[in-house]
């Protein structure tokens, strides 16, 4: 496996996430002693709750709130959460989202969409029935 300078990397992930749709900001750390209220993130184009989550190259995708049958999603939505684990641990530290991409899910194994794919901005609807209609990548 090659490795690669962090120019090159950076430049890799961001053409990755571009065409995977994972193009969400960073998630803020909140700081330990503030006492604001916290509220989850909204789709700033439709209102809708969305859940926030890495990818597995370091960028980040705004994900529907719950999981749908994959006959449900275009295929380019269709992404899968992937719990980690510590080196020496059975305990899973962090959770992040990977693209479905060479092995297509039964019709009834459920996914967890991307946003955009359930997105009631006109544009995304548009983009999701392009997907739909163009199937199998």
């Amino acid at each position: 496996m090659a490795v690669l300078c962090d120019p090159c990397w950076n430049a890799y992930a961001n053409q990755l996430a571009l065409e995977e749709g994972a193009t969400a900001p960073p998630q803020a750390e909140p700081d330990p002693d503030d006492i604001a209220w916290y509220e989850p993130p909204t789709c700033s184009d439709c209102g809708a709750a969305v859940r926030h989550y890495p990818t597995n190259y370091d960028r980040w995708v705004y994900l529907a709130v719950e999981d749908v049958p994959a006959k449900d999603v275009a295929p380019r939505y269709r992404w899968r959460l992937q719990s980690l684990q510590g080196r020496h641990s059975s305990v899973p530290g962090a959770i992040v989202a990977v693209r479905i991409r060479s092995i297509e899910p039964l019709p009834s194994e459920l996914v967890r969409p991307a946003h955009r794919a359930l997105c009631l901005n006109p544009e995304a609807v548009q983009e999701a029935e392009e997907g739909r209609a163009a199937g199998p990548e």
